[in-house]
């Protein structure tokens, strides 16, 4: 599991995780945020889909046909991952994902990629999931086009803090849908090799971010 350290350092590099004072849709204040958006270069996005590919490896085997990725973020996600899918480990996985808007001309519908058959085994690609809403609104769509199995979801950061209830949102989205829920890493791992380690010169965590850290936990976390 060395990649998940790896990993962890890839988002700090990337800018994609950070660490200060931020307000989140929910309107919680928090002490750190991830953005995949952050991901812009052709090499961050071939690392990305490594990463991603081996943490479904791990969680999920290869033995599925299609890795939907939900619009917006989810579309470079999709593509890098089937990609890197086929070069680490040979196996040709298909793609989709779905419109914000139904096309009614040329290449109609409400799916890009690969149109979804009867009985096709599917894992959804995420960036982070912190209340379940994009999954509440692709699972019934997934569910219109045929007859799939969701095998799984994954993200990249599981943040461990309560969604709607008192369960993790990946917890809710897992007892909600009935299927399973992984991440790359969690917040826990991310403070794990972070906290109090230098990195390129500099501590990422210090005992006073470490300290923001546990008290927005002791307010949100999952206990």
């Amino acid at each position: 599991m060395s990649y998940k350290k790896e990993f962890i350092e890839f988002m700090v590099d990337s800018k994609v995780l950070k660490f200060g004072d931020f307000t989140l849709k929910s309107g919680r204040k928090s002490p750190f945020f991830m953005n995949a958006g952050a991901y812009v270069t052709g090499t961050q996005l071939r690392k990305l889909g490594e990463y991603y590919a081996k943490a479904i490896h791990d969680n999920y085997g290869l033995d599925f046909d299609v890795l939907f990725g939900p619009a917006y973020k989810g579309i470079p996600l999709a593509v890098a991952t089937t990609m890197a899918i086929s070069e680490l480990y040979g196996v040709d996985i298909r793609y989709c994902s779905n419109r914000k808007e139904v096309k009614d001309h040329g290449d109609t519908g409400i799916l890009l990629g690969t149109q979804l058959n009867d009985g096709d085994k599917v894992v959804i690609i995420e960036d982070v999931t912190t209340s379940g809403k994009s999954i509440e609104e692709t699972y019934p769509i997934l569910m219109e086009q045929a007859k799939v199995e969701v095998i799984g979801l994954i993200v990249s950061l599981n943040r461990q803090e309560k969604g709607k209830g008192n369960s993790s949102a990946l917890d809710e989205v897992k007892q909600k849908y009935g299927f399973e829920t992984n991440a790359i890493v969690t917040m826990e791992e991310v403070v794990e090799v972070l906290h109090n380690q230098p990195y390129k010169g500099e501590t990422i965590i210090d005992e006073t971010l470490k300290g923001a850290i546990d008290n927005y936990y002791e307010q949100y976390g999952v206990k």
